[in-house]
């Protein structure tokens, strides 16, 4: 776990965005601090009406998303949580997740925040959970990228970003 080179941003006022919030149900306490910290995150930027869709488990993060982003969402900010275990329905999983959210960002020009954490063993999902004690905030991470990236991709769409 690294949070070295890291950039650090000051929260803007992401208020205009239609966001929203795709969580797994999987892990319940280390979905819980996913979630407190996007919504920290939210409420930081200024987006107050983001709502949050749960799914079974991380796997279908990607199909929620899409539906989301073609309903003309500006982010959708995707948390789960995948614990290695002893087969390889980890490498399944987190693939698949993994690729699915990236499918979705580019098939529909929208900013996905990536808070799915892939963690060898419950103390890593805990320590990047945002919880008390926790050495980071991946809720908050992923939410602040995506509201970043909308943001950034709002400029580049009214042709505002000069090379």
């Amino acid at each position: 776990m690294s949070g070295h080179g890291a950039p650090s941003t000051e929260p803007m006022d992401c208020s205009d965005l239609k966001v929203a919030v795709v969580a797994a149900s999987w892990h319940t306490q280390v979905m819980d601090g996913l979630l407190a910290g996007a919504q920290r995150a939210l409420d930081a930027y200024r987006v107050t009406d983001a709502p949050v869709v749960r799914v079974p488990g991380t796997f279908e993060l990607p199909v929620v998303c899409s539906a989301l982003a073609a309903q003309g969402y500006d982010a959708v900010v995707a948390l789960g949580v995948v614990v290695r275990g002893g087969t390889p329905h980890f490498d399944y999983v987190c693939n698949a997740a993994t690729d699915g959210l990236t499918r979705v960002a580019l098939d529909h020009t929208t900013a996905v925040g990536f808070g799915v954490l892939t963690c060898d063993d419950d103390a890593q999902a805990f320590d990047r959970a945002g919880l008390e004690g926790s050495k980071e905030d991946k809720g908050w991470e992923a939410t602040s990228a995506a509201l970043e990236t909308a943001r950034t991709l709002k400029l580049v769409q009214r042709g505002a970003v000069q090379g």
